[in-house]
């Protein structure tokens, strides 16, 4: 079946150009040899006014001959030539007029007439030219035809080049345009040092070349969002000197078949022309996901050609293309296809900065306002750092930022203070008072619920015999509110620093349910078994979620030790039981456990009540007045069945 692309392989053949080269010649020479007659001179009146015709009725004694040239066509042409002049008239008439004026006005009056004939017309060709010659004889053509041809534009247009805003936008940055350094990258020493490394294999390739490794050097930057991927790419560029072609790999789909691929393709011809040069691919996971899953043959052709071009052609054009691809995912996070992770010798890694690097990213973000914006004698950069756990540099910026925002509004200086009420507003957004204001009895549930969910972060230093002093320091506790957030659809919150520690242990995991447990038994401790309400939906949707990856993945509670979640859906269903037993514990040690701190969640409830919110330093002198942890038993855990379980 004949289509444009073998159409274009044909073409590239050698001898097929020369045949065609040949029937062009040919063509050309036809053409004049046949127009090589000789030609009748003479003057030609042309128009197109009908009523010439309709006037011959009442001159055929002076009318010597009238000819109809091309009588099919779209503009015949009537010729007429009186006896006692020289010149020739030629009347141009639509084709729908033409059968009219032959049988009303000629056959009607008798007008002798005849059909001109092609040895004729080749003797006066003249007279089938418009007014204008040759010219005039394409601009009517190009205006009877004008939605025709600009569709056909259009078509050759697409094919060509895309349709127009579907296409990949990709910038050419150049060296000297790219802002910033390497040692804008507070802390990660571990990359930076990767970084480095990877800039001596780039400009010392000779010198791997001697180890026999000399493929390219195709660069996957993984990690999560706002962590400087795409920044590092510029600094790389920067230090190599070398220009950056940046494009999205989103962008890459145009929405028509292949046009992916053409975009890699003049992507990397793009590269190839300016020599050495970094092509950086950003937002590109989708075309690390693993080809044959879809039933259609071309889906995979996007991440085809990149492999292609990943590879390395072994020639010069492309031998200073460097490929810089980045992603929010990487290996372990999400299956990826293997051959297009083969093609990447180096892979860098990036991570959520820790304590002591959040500190010095926000002094360093802090550093660059003005004298007298900021309070450095009341700002504790431990506790912004210790409060802002798991956040990225990005978000630790908006953060500052948002401090810098309410210092204008409220014509204050950045402090302590101020940055915790901006790490709240960037964190959790905004809250309103007065949409639980007058619910006195939506307040007071909302009250013990997230008292609920405080006393059982506290419960297990409390249990042991921490002095009250020792369990502030160890809780991340931040603040308790009754105000509601529309971000969250919640009516009350409690607000808590982040953790950094990632590898928790299962007695560690099973506190985290029972913390959020904490809020719907504090509704059954008062309320009673029927009292609970529908606002512990987003405590019980996290802690079954906790559960089933204790259960189904992580296979804690078994000695078989088994991913239940890559079987099948039928042989899972006696890990529901298991879910359900382990809930049920921890929920009853839950509900007994609370009930020990009865007294003491009745006597703050009501200082919460009146107050909205309360600070971690505020609970903390409540409970040194108003809680008694001598002695606290720990309830009985009823444990399941290990054997069963497992």
């Amino acid at each position: 079946m004949f289509n444009i692309y073998k159409l274009q392989l044909a073409l590239k053949n050698t001898w097929v150009r020369v045949v065609l080269l040949a029937a062009i010649t040919a063509a050309i020479g036809l053409a004049a040899w046949r127009s090589d007659v000789a030609q009748t001179a003479g003057p030609i009146i042309r128009s197109q006014n009908i009523a010439e015709i309709t006037a011959l009725a009442g001159q055929s004694a002076r009318l010597e001959y009238l000819l109809v040239a091309k009588p099919l066509s779209e503009a015949p042409r009537y010729i007429y030539k009186f006896k006692d002049a020289a010149e020739l008239h030629v009347v141009k008439v639509p084709s729908t007029s033409h059968l009219s004026l032959e049988r009303e006005v000629l056959l009607r009056n008798n007008i002798p007439y005849g059909i001109a004939q092609e040895e004729w017309l080749a003797s006066h060709k003249a007279v089938l030219q418009d007014e204008g010659g040759a010219l005039g004889g394409v601009k009517d053509f190009a205006v009877r035809h004008a939605f025709d041809i600009a569709v056909v534009v259009l078509l050759l247009f697409v094919l060509k080049f895309g349709i127009p805003g579907m296409g990949m936008s990709a910038s050419v940055i150049s060296p000297d345009q790219l802002k910033g350094s390497l040692d804008d990258l507070i802390g990660m020493d571990d990359i930076k040092q990767e970084v480095l490394h990877l800039e001596d294999m780039i400009r010392n390739r000779r010198v791997y070349k001697s180890h026999n490794i000399d493929k390219p050097f195709n660069v996957m930057l993984t990690g999560p969002a706002g962590t400087g991927k795409t920044k590092l790419a510029g600094y790389l560029a920067k230090r190599l000197n070398i220009p950056l072609i940046q494009a999205s790999g989103s962008a890459l789909e145009s929405g028509y078949i292949g046009g992916g691929s053409k975009a890699l393709n003049a992507l990397y011809r793009k590269a190839c022309a300016r020599g050495s040069c970094i092509i950086f691919l950003d937002e590109a996971q989708a075309l690390f996901m693993p080809r044959g899953r879809g039933e259609k043959k071309w889906e995979d052709d996007t991440a085809n050609t990149l492999l292609g071009l990943l590879d390395g052609v072994k020639s010069d054009e492309g031998a200073g293309v460097i490929w810089v691809v980045a992603s929010n995912f990487d290996d372990n996070s999400s299956q990826m296809d293997e051959a297009m992770l083969r093609r990447f010798s180096v892979k860098i890694n990036f991570r959520l900065p820790n304590k002591n690097e959040r500190g010095m990213l926000v002094q360093t973000f802090l550093k660059r306002k003005q004298d007298g914006c900021v309070d450095w004698a009341n700002l504790d950069l431990n506790q912004v750092a210790e409060i802002t756990a798991n956040l990225s540099p990005a978000l630790l910026e908006t953060v500052v930022e948002r401090a810098s925002m309410i210092a204008i509004q409220e014509n204050r200086i950045i402090d302590t203070d101020l940055m915790f009420r901006a790490f709240e507003r960037a964190t959790i957004g905004l809250t309103d008072r007065a949409t639980t204001a007058e619910k006195e009895r939506q307040r007071e549930r909302i009250a013990l619920h997230e008292l609920g969910h405080f006393f059982m972060q506290i419960d297990p230093y409390l249990r042991q015999g921490m002095p009250l002093g020792e369990v502030k320091e160890k809780s991340h506790l931040l603040k308790i509110s009754t105000e509601s957030v529309s971000k969250l659809g919640a009516l009350g919150y409690v607000l808590s620093a982040g953790d950094d520690l990632s590898l928790r242990t299962l007695e560690e995991l099973e506190q985290d349910v029972v913390q959020l447990y904490g809020g719907v038994a504090a509704e059954e401790l008062f309320y009673g078994a029927r009292g609970i309400s529908v606002g512990s939906q987003n405590d019980i949707q996290k802690a079954t979620r906790m559960l089933d990856t204790m259960v189904n993945q992580l296979s804690m509670y078994s000695r078989s030790k088994l991913d239940y979640s890559q079987f099948k859906r039928d042989s899972n269903e006696h890990t529901l039981v298991q879910v359900e037993a382990k809930a049920d514990e921890l929920y009853s040690y839950t509900l007994g456990a609370i009930g020990d701190y009865r007294a003491a969640m009745e006597s703050i409830k009501d200082v919460l009540l009146e107050r909205y919110v309360l600070s971690k330093d505020e609970i903390f002198a409540l409970l040194d007045e108003r809680l008694d942890t001598a002695p606290l038993q720990r309830p009985e855990r009823r444990h399941s069945d290990r054997r069963a379980i497992g």
